[in-house]
């Protein structure tokens, strides 16, 4: 027999509190982050759930496997193409852009 959790948050169930809040910047919107958290994290709980287009279609994604083996989270931190938003740690201050493509400009065909 199972009960339902309501709308229990997990740190609702495991208990603790973030360390520290900050934010970043997610396509020029400020998203709030906690101590903790990666940059999908960060993304999901602001109700992102797409951050990078595929390069043949311009297909959404986001997170799929959630532990770094697939690519489909890829994300530009701070310039910096093809970081998998799942592994990344949000840091206060980040600019994080959606990624299109392979996420080099000078790459484009």
């Amino acid at each position: 027999m199972s009960r339902r959790t309501g709308d229990r948050s997990p740190r609702d169930l495991v208990g603790g509190a973030a360390r520290e809040t900050y934010a970043l910047r997610f396509d020029g919107r400020e998203l709030p982050a906690e101590s903790g958290q990666s940059i999908a994290a960060v993304l999901w709980s602001a109700g992102i759930l797409a951050w990078r287009t595929t390069r043949g279609g311009g297909a959404p994604r986001g997170a799929f496997c959630g532990i770094g083996s697939c690519f489909d989270c890829l994300v530009t931190v701070n310039g910096r193409p093809n970081q998998r938003a799942c592994l990344v740690p949000a840091r206060a201050g980040d600019t994080v852009t959606t990624q299109e493509g392979t996420g080099r400009a000078d790459l484009a065909v």
